[in-house]
């Protein structure tokens, strides 16, 4: 019981990293399909949470510390500003599972001045989307498409 509880919190953890990592680990991890969509959509769903409410804490009083402040207008930069303009809200939730990490996408949503709400309902939207696809995917095609450590 305790190993599990330990597997899941694992994967939820690196699912706030790397989203892909949700579905690729609950297969890995021998868990049934429905349990590896609720780990993976919990993992992202906690990074959005975790960004939304605390991001501009951790931009005012953790990183306004440590770093220095940037310039505005930095190539970086004017991607998010490319990006934001060419997709939208919907368009940046759609793309965080598969280009940006939830991290990113959140962030960018964020800055962007999206209200909370907002955020929240898209992310989760497209966590439910994408993990039903990919997890999907992988359990169908699993042993023909994972590498073989993962098998």
């Amino acid at each position: 019981m305790e190993a599990e509880i330990l597997k899941i919190l694992s994967i939820v953890m690196l699912t706030m990293l790397k989203f892909i990592a949700g579905p690729t680990l609950g297969f890995a991890g021998g868990f049934s399909l429905l349990s590896t969509i609720l780990i993976t959509i919990t993992g992202m769903m906690c990074s959005v949470f975790l960004f939304t409410f605390l991001g501009d804490f951790l931009k005012e009083k953790v990183f306004g510390r440590f770093f220095k402040k940037k310039r505005k207008f930095t190539k970086r930069s004017r991607q998010f500003v490319t990006i934001w303009k060419k997709y939208g809200i919907v368009g940046v939730a759609a793309l965080t599972p598969i280009i940006f990490t939830p991290i990113g996408g959140t962030i960018l949503l964020s800055s962007m001045g999206t209200p909370k709400k907002t955020i929240i309902f898209v992310m989760l939207l497209s966590a439910v989307f994408w993990a039903c696809f990919f997890s999907s995917i992988i359990y169908f095609f699993g042993m023909k498409i994972l590498p073989d450590f993962m098998q």
